[in-house]
């Protein structure tokens, strides 16, 4: 090993937390790969903490910087500062790797005492090389330093069917995680997704975006409820579509509310959100199959109307019809089609994003859910007649993940179709991508079920506890790292990684420049 390349020292600790001294010269961030030379394999590990170590007694240097401070000594110099004062470093173990056939494995021994360790290199990488139906998150990342040659693809039927959680607080690059994983599922037929998209800036209608990808054309499929773009569809979807079980778990109803909503709809079959708003709270009488005998309270069905109203924006025009102030849901003959349309292209492993922006929180939910149930029903389907083989992985991408599946949520509501996803999806091959800000609120049974964690910055404790507690490789010592974490900074943890791999994620808007130079291109530009 060349001297140049060392940058410290193994002097002590133990298995799991070793200590390392700095060497001269050299600078040791949180987060630094480093690798340890062994006979016939390479140890990599990773720096977690940093500490300051002096051959001098802690009061002596308190006495020292005394008269430097008070007494204005500005000469003062240690004789060979290098050997008197240094830097500690904190450092577990992450893999063991062959030599010979670059196998990865859970490391389970320390490197020898004294031995001297390197910034890890390209050449220490080479096992990660793509290979099969994979999806790019990112470059590795050691501390600030990128490797941009080290790229990490993760396998993506598993990786989407077993559910991926992107954790992280505001500004820190989830979206732009969200449209580079999109990105390349577009070069894919092995995936299907449905993303609501309650801000309108996946697709890229009023800048770069999706619609940038040479797949676009055969790939991507768009909804928007105003003036669809060119090859653009109108999200127009009939109030025939939706069954009082899509309102579960997401709006609130009392028991006698929801028996009222059941019994209109065994009633009037597809025409029940009609029926019910059309009807006089007043006048109505309703008992089981007969209209003549007893009645729903006046009160229930005002609520119901009241929240229907509210929910779905539904309002009369002057001929008496149903109609939709954000023109998403219809209740005349358009739109009859839209949902099974929608399922039709995830089956066919194409991306469908639903501009959701007009959208109230609950009337955008229930919209995911409509499609979403059909979608699920479709694939168990598929299992109980053996197509299901032959069917690509479909994840539902949506953000503010702890509306659906948050612990208050599933305690007051009933259990909703992405809480349903999460926990069974897994068995049809219908997964949920969940954005975040608050993993801790999400029960530890769903934490523990999303088995890809693409972790970005986060300052709050009690945040990274939860994330923490949940992730597929031990993360006990990455409090701070997470912490510190910045813009497009990430750790993968997943069970289809060898161990936590920190990531530099690219910049979308360059990465589309790079794209439309050079198509084949697979090298991007970073933050």
């Amino acid at each position: 090993m060349e001297e140049i390349s060392i940058i410290g020292q193994v002097v002590g600790g133990k298995f799991g937390d070793i200590i390392v001294r700095q060497k001269a010269g050299t600078i040791l961030e949180i987060g630094d790969l480093l690798v340890s030379e062994e006979d016939s394999s390479f140890l990599i590990l990773q720096v977690f903490a940093l500490q300051y170590g002096s051959q001098i007694q802690e009061r002596m240097q308190q006495m020292m910087s005394g008269v430097n401070l008070e007494q204005g000594v500005i000469d003062a110099q240690f004789y060979e500062p290098e050997f008197v004062n240094y830097v500690l470093a904190r450092i577990k173990p992450l893999a063991r790797v062959s030599k010979s056939d670059g196998q990865v494995k859970i490391p389970k021994s320390m490197p020898s005492f004294f031995n001297k360790l390197r910034l890890i290199s390209n050449k220490d990488l080479e096992f990660l090389k793509k290979g099969g139906d994979q999806i790019f998150v990112g470059h590795i990342r050691s501390g600030t330093k990128v490797i941009k040659e080290a790229e990490v693809w993760l396998p993506a039927e598993d990786v989407f069917s077993h559910h991926i959680l992107i954790p992280a607080t505001t500004g820190r690059g989830k979206s732009n995680l969200v449209k580079t994983i999109l990105w390349h599922v577009l070069d894919s037929n092995k995936v299907g997704a449905l993303v609501l998209d309650a801000h309108d800036e996946y697709y890229g209608r009023r800048g770069p975006g999706l619609k940038d990808h040479s797949n676009a054309k055969n790939n991507l499929v768009y909804y928007t409820p105003s003036s669809p773009p060119a090859g653009a569809n109108r999200l127009s979807i009939n109030l025939q579509s939706i069954r009082p079980e899509h309102f579960e778990g997401i709006v609130e109803f009392s028991d006698p509310q929801f028996q009222a909503l059941r019994t209109y709809h065994r009633r009037a079959g597809d025409t029940w959100v009609t029926e019910v708003m059309r009807v006089d709270p007043d006048t109505v009488a309703m008992n089981g199959d007969n209209p003549n005998r007893g009645e729903f309270a006046a009160v229930t069905l005002s609520v119901i109307q009241r929240k229907l109203r509210l929910i779905l924006g539904l309002e009369r025009d002057e001929e008496g019809n149903l109609i939709s102030r954000h023109e998403v849901f219809d209740s005349t003959t358009r739109g009859l089609t839209t949902v099974d349309d929608i399922v039709n292209n995830i089956e066919q492993g194409k991306v469908v994003i639903l501009d959701t922006s007009r959208l109230g929180d609950e009337a955008e939910l229930i919209v995911g859910n409509i499609i979403a149930s059909r979608l699920l029903y479709r694939y168990k389907e598929y299992k109980s007649t053996g197509e299901l083989a032959r069917k690509p992985v479909a994840t539902v991408v949506i953000e503010e993940a702890p509306r659906v599946i948050g612990e208050e949520v599933l305690t007051r509501k009933n259990d909703n179709i992405y809480s349903t996803i999460a926990k069974e999806g897994r068995k049809f091959k219908v997964g949920l991508t969940a954005i975040t800000q608050l993993s801790s609120v999400i029960p530890k049974t769903i934490l523990a079920n999303m088995n890809t964690k693409i972790i970005l910055g986060n300052e709050m404790k009690q945040e990274r506890e939860a994330i923490i507690a949940s992730a597929s490789q031990d993360l006990s010592e990455d409090d701070k790292n997470i912490a510190s974490l910045d813009k497009g900074e990430a750790i993968v943890t997943s069970i289809f990684v060898p161990f936590a791999m920190p990531i530099k994620i690219p910049l979308f808007e360059e990465m589309i420049k790079e794209h439309q130079g050079s198509p084949k291109a697979t090298k991007t530009k970073v933050f």
